[in-house]
């Protein structure tokens, strides 16, 4: 609801906010193509939570999907696994840097009747951590523990009162620039909207993206200016091109 906004005189930069009041994967979807197309190289989801319980969020799909399925809430998730697992592609193949925020809380569970503290979990699908390149959790005491990294210097690392900057953000991209593989997917707009295209081309192409783990890639269609996907439009080129032969 805005608040980072509030965050700006603090932080001595300058960022653009998108407060959100409904919360429907989709709609992050769309919010990460528009940034794209402008070129936002850094996105911050703060926070993904209420994509999953909050208005309109997952949990909300799944209850009003049900009612295709006689009530069957379990079979509504035919409905909600596809948004969510769309959601995470596009944050995952965002063309740029994707930080993403969730609230946590205690799991607790019974143990021969008894109640065990499992430590914590973040309020979103179970395991979505794990989906990302770095996961830490951060107490009440802002001690943040990392609980997955890909980025050795990280692994296993607690971190007291860390300054964001310094204790993060720099090794981390010191450590992405020695190895990593710059990609930008402009290169693959432009092909697939090529005039000199064939379908051999973006077949060829679609396989290079695919390969990359880039077909999610969040996009606004070159005519029609809504989102999509540079897989399917990848896709809807080639068929358009096989059509007209």
């Amino acid at each position: 609801r805005g608040a980072a906004a509030l965050y700006v005189n603090d932080l001595g930069i300058s960022f653009d906010t998108l407060p959100m009041r409904r919360y429907d994967p989709r709609d992050l979807q769309k919010a990460l193509a528009a940034a794209a197309q402008a070129g936002y190289p850094v996105v911050m989801v703060d926070s993904l939570s209420p994509f999953w319980k909050g208005t309109d969020g997952t949990l909300d799909q799944v209850e009003k999907a049900k009612s295709k399925y006689g009530g069957n809430k379990f079979a509504g998730w035919k409905d909600g696994t596809p948004l969510q697992n769309e959601m995470i592609e596009a944050l995952m193949s965002y063309p740029g840097h994707v930080v993403v925020t969730m609230r946590s809380y205690v799991d607790w569970v019974l143990e021969s009747g008894q109640p065990a503290n499992k430590g914590m979990r973040a309020e979103q699908r179970r395991g979505i951590e794990f989906e990302f390149g770095v996961a830490a959790e951060m107490d009440a005491g802002n001690r943040l523990r990392f609980i997955k990294s890909r980025c050795p210097a990280f692994r296993g690392l607690i971190l007291d009162q860390p300054n964001g900057a310094r204790d993060i953000a720099k090794p981390y991209l010191d450590w992405l620039r020695e190895g990593a593989k710059e990609v930008d997917p402009t290169v693959w707009i432009n092909a697939a909207s090529a005039p000199d295209a064939t379908p051999d081309s973006l077949l060829a192409l679609y396989r290079e993206v695919e390969a990359a783990s880039a077909l999610a890639t969040p996009l606004l269609h070159p005519q029609t200016g809504k989102p999509i996907s540079l897989g399917d439009l990848i896709k809807e080129r080639g068929t358009a091109l096989k059509a007209a032969s």
